[in-house]
């Protein structure tokens, strides 16, 4: 049983978050950029049950909408990196050589640009948006799938049953796609899990910084942001949000370290 807590807790608490961001489609209790100055700054209370930001917005609805926007950024930025640099690393494992080389130096350039500078770098071509932050937090992620991905291939790629593969006569796609990618999803899946939680604190960062989500998407990062010049009159515009993003992270982590203790056949024996 103890083997499977971090799975359970990480389960339960991405599952609050999914059921939060699902809901958010079919019920709010206000409109989440709806102003009303006669409820500015207020505290937790029946009609508004996260209390409200300096606009009189309810934090409840922002919350709702913004765990819809974090899930929505962290997958598709998680998704670029995995399918991109899975491949690449799938490439780079099996045929070594010349290739490996080049697919490797490549991935070390990308470690030169963390999200928030490429984000910066994106954003002045393209200006800041929802998609100036995913494809930030995808590109910055590739060289970690395409490194774990090309550790997986080189460990399996010159086993028995690939070289039968070969005797049989499949050309390299078939032996790729369907007996090296196969058995190397365990660690790509735990790592996309981890990758979520640092994506989520990415995305909030970037919003924080006024490089992802426009002003007026209530993500979780300009919650924080609007937030923090009012901390002396109520810490609820900016606890909530930040409860929030720390339950995400904590909960993809838990998730990931679970799958990673279930997967791991070291740990099965």
């Amino acid at each position: 049983m103890k083997k499977y807590l971090n799975l359970i807790i990480g389960s339960i608490l991405v599952g609050f978050i999914i059921i939060a961001a699902i809901t958010s489609f079919f019920w709010l209790p206000f409109d989440p950029k709806s102003l009303d100055f006669g409820v500015q700054l207020k505290a937790p209370s029946s009609s508004h049950l996260l209390g409200t930001d300096q606009f009189g917005r309810d934090l409840l609805s922002r919350i709702l909408v913004g765990a819809r926007g974090t899930l929505y950024v962290g997958i598709i930025a998680v998704g670029i990196a995995l399918t991109i640099g899975s491949l690449l690393g799938l490439i780079a494992g099996y045929f070594g050589g010349f290739v490996d080389e080049i697919i490797m130096r490549m991935s070390d350039t990308f470690y030169a640009f963390p999200a928030i500078l490429m984000a910066l770098l994106l954003a002045g071509i393209y200006g800041p948006s929802t998609v100036t932050a995913m494809v930030a937090i995808g590109i910055a992620t590739i060289p970690i799938f395409a490194r774990l991905m090309r550790s997986s291939t080189l460990s399996i790629k010159n086993l028995p049953y690939i070289e039968a593969a070969r005797a049989l006569g499949m050309n390299h796609f078939q032996i790729i796609f369907r007996h090296i990618l196969p058995n190397t999803l365990s660690p790509i899946i735990v790592q996309a899990s981890l990758s979520l939680a640092v994506a989520v604190l990415a995305e909030a960062a970037l919003s924080y910084l006024g490089l992802g989500s426009p002003p007026d998407v209530p993500s979780w990062g300009n919650m924080l942001r609007e937030a923090k010049g009012f901390m002396n009159m109520s810490i609820y515009p900016a606890l909530v949000p930040g409860l929030a993003i720390v339950i995400t992270v904590l909960g993809w982590g838990l998730l990931g370290d679970g799958l990673r203790d279930v997967l791991d056949p070291h740990n099965n024996e």
